[in-house]
């Protein structure tokens, strides 16, 4: 259901506005309802989440005796980076709090020029051509104009410190976000395309509007940017735990994390657990035992023996049949409930709506599991 559609069915029956609480001479607007929806911190979602378990569990609809584990890929709002994509968005940005500094002190206190349609026709140019003599030159003049332009608005912000006024303050703030991470672009795509380094992928700032965006490579796969999760879910096809990862970690070093918050949450460790290929390793299996899993089946073995993991071949089927649940579920969260791409900006809210997309899947199953 989109935002519109919500805010028509709240100002149109009287039984959503009833459960919403409304008072009857109010309707809220669709973007009333995304900002106040979007406010709700990701915390807060998580123990709802975890009301939720509580609520299955006393129905006796899921009680985490049997899980499985895998991770995903959620994107963040952003394109396609590339380094003269981000040199443009650089310039753009800096000319927008340039035109802002007019406002405050007054166009003819300023010098500076607009630079950015000669940014955006290099960036243009750097697509569409072959050769990389040709390329690094005009990565050259695209960054000296960069530069340019961040010597301008270094000159304003010298101008505008000695003002005392609110929005002056908002715009030093504007300043002091996006500066570093354009000093951060200009740096990165010196020592990629003129130096010609390998930058590694956390060193590198996809996107200076969503600068928290990881690189996420996952084997032959195509490149996605956003945050890397890893979901337990149980037989009730609930979703039990979810973990919002910061970077690329191997999933073979989230197994023993995601068991342990499990027993953390349900005081017990699951009796059966199974796995994708990815968390196996023999130490993960090994502390797995110990933390009290008595079945614990990976999809791949990674060298591992069937009877070292579970108690015989007929249950190894088992858990590996029902490891591949999960990947109908995560599919599910993903075409269905919008976990496939955020559409909130800043990495509170991509957490936010995360959880949230988790909240309203297992609202739907709990509703569907539960007797009528």
């Amino acid at each position: 259901m989109t935002y519109q559609e919500l805010a028509f069915h709240l100002e149109d029956s009287a039984s959503f506005r009833a459960f919403a609480r409304l008072p009857w001479s109010w309707s809220p607007q669709k973007s009333v309802l995304q900002k106040t929806i979007s406010a709700i911190r990701p915390e807060t979602w998580e123990q709802i989440n975890r009301a939720l378990l509580s609520n299955a569990r006393r129905a006796k609809l899921e009680d985490g005796t049997v899980v499985r584990l895998d991770s995903t890929v959620t994107s963040a709002l952003m394109h396609e980076p590339s380094d003269s994509s981000l040199l443009w968005d650089a310039v753009r940005i800096m000319v927008r709090l340039l035109k802002q500094a007019d406002a405050l002190v007054g166009s003819a206190d300023l010098a500076w020029r607009d630079h950015c349609r000669a940014a955006k026709k290099r960036a243009r140019k750097i697509q569409f051509t072959r050769g990389r003599p040709n390329r690094v030159q005009l990565y050259r003049e695209l960054i000296a104009i960069t530069r340019a332009t961040l010597a301008y608005l270094r000159q304003a912000a010298a101008q505008l410190a000695v003002a005392s006024n609110p929005l002056v303050e908002l715009w030093q703030a504007q300043l002091c976000h996006y500066r570093p991470l354009i000093e951060r672009i200009i740096t990165q795509s010196e020592r990629r395309v003129l130096a010609g380094e390998l930058v590694p992928a956390s060193d590198k700032l996809v996107s200076l509007f969503e600068p928290h965006a990881d690189i996420i490579v996952k084997g032959s796969r195509d490149t996605e940017y956003g945050h890397k999760l890893n979901l337990t879910t149980g037989r009730s096809g609930m979703i039990l735990d979810l973990v919002i990862e910061a970077g690329n970690p191997r999933d073979s070093d989230r197994l023993l994390p995601m068991l342990e918050r499990h027993i953390a949450f349900y005081g017990h460790a699951p009796r059966q657990a199974a796995a994708d290929g990815g968390f196996a390793s023999r130490d993960n299996l090994a502390t797995a035992k110990t933390l009290g899993v008595r079945d614990m089946a990976f999809h791949k073995k990674a060298g591992l023996r069937i009877e070292d993991m579970v108690r015989s071949n007929w249950v190894y089927r088992k858990l590996r049949n029902f490891r591949a649940g999960i990947e109908a579920d995560i599919s599910c969260l993903k075409r269905a409930y919008g976990l496939a791409h955020c559409t909130w900006r800043g990495l509170d809210h991509f957490k936010s709506y995360v959880w949230s997309s988790i909240v309203a899947y297992n609202l739907v199953v709990l509703t569907r599991l539960k007797p009528t």
